[in-house]
């Protein structure tokens, strides 16, 4: 169980709220429990809402370069309005589903950098919105994406790096604001190719697989990247062998750009 920091408080002498999340460790299709804890002050306060919801801190590119923005991308009303009595406490229970799309945070058994993904919390009174805190939740790959991960790993290619970036990649059944790449620099056998950055898009029956490839600038040619996708259905995955598909895959891929 998972205790996180206090969240708000309400005014002088008033509520404060704080929420725990009993697993902090989901995938994405799965659900996040927890209960918000309010604790009356010295007065009682007429609660107007109450909602929970995940928030990812996204890239945005602008007129003026990048920045982050929070952006929340899942949202759960808990119940309706009510009162919280002077020194009381006003637990509420909740159960918040995780979209398919939700990014990875942690992977091989570490935190992926710069993937900021948790739980928020707000609070309603007197016509005012009060923000708490990101309690951070950790998003492990569910199956299928676990095994595309660990085929590039058999193949030799290295985690780099992943980010979050605010826009929509054409053809795939994309749904949030926003998508996940998973970078990866290629082994020295893809001597044509530089790196690779890796995308999951993903409902409740398939995952759109998609692979933006850079190639490695030569003598008298400039490096150029090149977009391909696939479909991995989620009941039939484990009947594939990823590292023998991909490695063919790039390989014709490569052999038709004189990558390799």
């Amino acid at each position: 169980m998972g205790f996180k920091k206090l969240l708000a408080s309400l005014g002088a002498g008033g509520a404060s709220v704080e929420t725990v999340l009993f697993e902090e460790n989901v995938v994405p299709g799965g659900v996040v429990q927890g209960e918000v804890r309010i604790q009356g002050g010295s007065v009682a306060q007429r609660i107007e809402g109450l909602t929970v919801g995940l928030q990812a801190r996204v890239e945005v590119e602008g007129g003026d370069g990048e920045y982050k923005q929070d952006v929340q991308f899942t949202r759960l009303q808990l119940g309706g309005a009510f009162e919280v009595q002077a020194g009381a406490v006003h637990s509420v229970p909740f159960a918040l589903e995780i979209p398919w799309e939700t990014p990875v945070t942690t992977f091989m058994g570490r935190h992926l950098t710069g993937m900021d993904v948790g739980v928020t919390t707000e609070l309603a009174i007197a016509r005012a919105v009060d923000s708490g805190d990101l309690d951070p939740v950790n998003v492990h790959p569910m199956p299928a994406q676990q095994a595309i991960l660990d085929a590039f790993g058999r193949l030799g290619f290295s985690f780099k790096s992943a980010d979050l970036e605010r826009g929509h990649i054409r053809g795939t059944r994309q749904q949030l604001p926003f998508y996940q790449e998973i970078e990866f620099f290629a082994p020295s056998q893809y001597r044509g190719l530089n790196q690779v950055e890796l995308s999951f898009v993903a409902d409740d029956r398939e995952m759109d697989v998609v692979l933006e490839m850079d190639k490695k600038p030569g003598l008298f040619t400039e490096g150029s990247d090149s977009y391909r996708s696939f479909t991995v259905d989620l009941q039939s995955f484990a009947q594939t062998d990823w590292a023998a598909y991909l490695n063919q895959w790039l390989a014709e891929v490569g052999g038709q750009r004189n990558w390799l």
